[in-house]
């Protein structure tokens, strides 16, 4: 059987490239034809207005030719002018001489009269629009009074002119206005898209560098460099690398924290298998009982050993602060663990301000104070005091942990946060409550310190910063 690689996962939505062209280019194209429809209403504006000025002066030149005589006309209308005026058939121009107003007297007299509201009595020509033969004609209307007062007569001279002059002008003057125009939104349309593609190689050159990561170690995640490229880009570059750097953290702690689980439960887990195989080859139940006590004390050592492992690998993991009365919690801490230094014959007390708020994650701080308790009442010693203290100092609250027990060598005290160093060979230790405890105190923004008590003791602080603010408030 052929097998059957996966289905890859594409995108259904547009490429980066071709949204910003569409939302380039279609701005443009619909500006375009909003443009080419106004300069179409323009030119066919000043195309009428050239018709009308060429029909007012024809209708008054026309006028002028129609002569009173007494109480008749004298039309001085040559032939000649007459076959100038009517010669281009694509322009045609009609005319109508009527005396009174109607009475048809020469020229064409299909040449219809005004609406009624357009005829109003007046010195100037009159336009209007109207239909000769089917066809759509501008009309230009003069009245002229003539005759003596005893007889006043009227004369209307019409003189019509065909649109498709106007449709001649106005396409001509489109087409002289709307090729450049359409030449330059092609020259616009074709940086646009240049502009586009040289401002995306970045992106194309991010993607090369990641996939070149891709099939690289995992360990070996260097940074991106995008020195020549946009701000925006290096914004994403500097993300990118933020996400290389964590994931490089993430798999460090991941090998570190596999690392040391691997070294450290390799000796508690061979002492297991021998003493399990003696107790095994054991026919003396006395002898027999020591050896499964001892298998009991190395389980419990690697139990112990397991659970600060996944202690420390949980403090490194983020995590989200909250308001915390710390010290609440500590009082609390005390109190559980009150019954064991009873038992172990230790005094164990707290001493402290009754409330004191900062920005903590009550799980992990109560993780490294149960830490320091367990490593104060392992070592302090049967009789001995441990006291679990909370103070304001400064901008700072100190969670201090103090024992009278017989503390450590100043040459001791700078490795007392290092993993798995331990200065005793107390059994039930494995060296990472301490490490643990300054891994905490990083986490919240402070540090963990170690003291040397005097007359002798040790005394170990967790020193977080505080917002005065939230105690005013409180």
């Amino acid at each position: 059987m052929t097998p059957v690689s996966p289905p890859q996962h594409r995108g259904h939505g547009l490429s980066l490239k071709r949204q910003l062209l569409l939302w380039l280019l279609l701005p443009q194209l619909v500006l375009f034809l909003v443009g080419g429809a106004l300069a179409y209403r323009i030119a066919l504006k000043y195309a009428e207005k050239a018709i009308d000025q060429s029909l007012t002066q024809l209708v008054r030149s026309l006028a002028r030719q129609v002569k009173p005589i007494g109480s008749g006309l004298l039309i001085d209308f040559p032939r000649a002018a007459q076959d100038i005026i009517e010669q281009d058939p694509a322009d045609r121009v009609s005319y109508m001489v009527s005396s009174p107003p109607g009475s048809f007297l020469l020229g064409n007299g299909k040449l219809p009269d005004p609406p009624g509201e357009l005829l109003q009595p007046t010195r100037e020509a009159l336009l209007y629009n109207a239909r000769v033969d089917g066809k759509p004609m501008r009309v230009a209307l003069l009245e002229v009074d003539y005759g003596d007062a005893g007889s006043p007569q009227r004369l209307r001279v019409q003189v019509a002119k065909s649109l498709a002059v106007q449709q001649r002008l106005t396409t001509e003057l489109i087409a002289d206005m709307l090729a450049p125009l359409l030449l330059l939104a092609m020259v616009l349309s074709v940086l646009v898209y240049g502009g586009i593609s040289r401002g995306l190689q970045p992106l194309t050159r991010l993607q090369a560098q990641l996939g070149d990561r891709r099939n690289r170690v995992l360990s070996d995640l260097s940074p991106i460099e995008m020195t020549q490229a946009p701000q925006e880009v290096h914004a994403l570059a500097g993300a990118v690398n933020h996400l290389l750097t964590a994931v490089r953290r993430s798999l460090g702690q991941e090998k570190r924290f596999l690392n040391d689980a691997a070294h450290q439960l390799r000796t508690p887990l061979a002492g297991l298998i021998s003493q399990t195989e003696l107790a095994l080859a054991e026919h003396d139940p006395q002898a027999l009982r020591e050896r499964l006590g001892k298998v009991l004390a190395g389980a419990q050592r690697s139990a112990h050993l397991v659970h600060q492992l996944l202690s420390l690998a949980r403090n490194e993991v983020e995590i989200k602060l909250q308001p915390l009365d710390v010290a609440s919690l500590a009082r609390e801490v005390a109190r559980d663990w009150t019954p064991r230094a009873l038992k172990a014959g230790i005094d164990l007390g707290y001493e402290g301000v009754d409330c004191l708020m900062l920005a903590g994650e009550s799980f992990l701080l109560r993780e490294a104070l149960n830490n320091l308790i367990d490593n104060a009442l392992m070592y302090a010693g049967s009789g001995s005091e441990v006291t679990l203290s909370v103070q304001l100092q400064g901008d700072q609250a100190v969670l201090e942990v103090a024992d009278k027990g017989p503390g450590l060598s100043p040459q001791d005290l700078p490795h007392v946060f290092e993993r798995f160093w331990r200065a005793s060979d107390v059994p039930g230790g494995c060296g990472l409550g301490l490490a643990i405890v300054a891994e905490i105190a990083q986490r919240h923004g402070g540090q963990a310190r170690v003291l040397a008590a005097l007359p002798q003791g040790l005394r170990v602080q967790l020193c977080l910063p505080v917002d005065h603010a939230d105690n005013q408030r409180v």
